[in-house]
């Protein structure tokens, strides 16, 4: 017979397990207002499991927080988002995200650059083969995935 408390205690565990593994992840994407594609990109997340909230900025203002936060300028993009810890620059696919919260390599963040067709956001007729890289502390870019 199981008692009562082993009982309870279960039933504590596999709910703080269920929490973790089905709580979206919180992130923030700044975009600037007028960019279409970045809206699309944001949906993408959302219907991929991340909570994420936008704040609109100024194209002015968006290129200098891209600096502070270690994105080299030659692959900064149309938006930025702040995810665990993590800098997502671009169309980087939800799959991407969700790998690099798992496995928590070293570096900045990840970066689609340019805006390659086929990408979260940027769907059409045409897919272009991109790259989704990892960026390192020192602005130094690496293949993390290839589509």
């Amino acid at each position: 017979m199981i008692s009562r408390r082993a009982c309870l205690g279960a039933l504590a565990g596999l709910t703080f397990f269920y929490r973790r593994f089905t709580a979206a992840t919180a992130g923030t994407v700044f975009k600037d207002p007028n960019c279409g594609c970045c809206g699309i990109w944001v949906e993408h997340l959302k219907k991929n499991g991340f909570d994420v909230q936008v704040k609109e900025v100024p194209n002015s203002e968006l290129r200098p927080m891209k600096t502070r936060y270690g994105i080299p300028p030659n692959v900064q993009t149309c938006h930025t988002a702040l995810i665990d810890g993590y800098v997502v620059e671009g169309h980087v696919p939800a799959a991407d995200i969700k790998r690099l919260l798992k496995e928590r390599p070293k570096g900045i963040g990840l970066v689609v650059p340019g805006m390659p067709i086929g990408s979260p956001g940027m769907e059409g007729n045409q897919r272009e083969s991109y790259s989704v890289l990892l960026i390192d502390k020192t602005g130094k870019t690496s293949v993390f995935q290839k589509h």
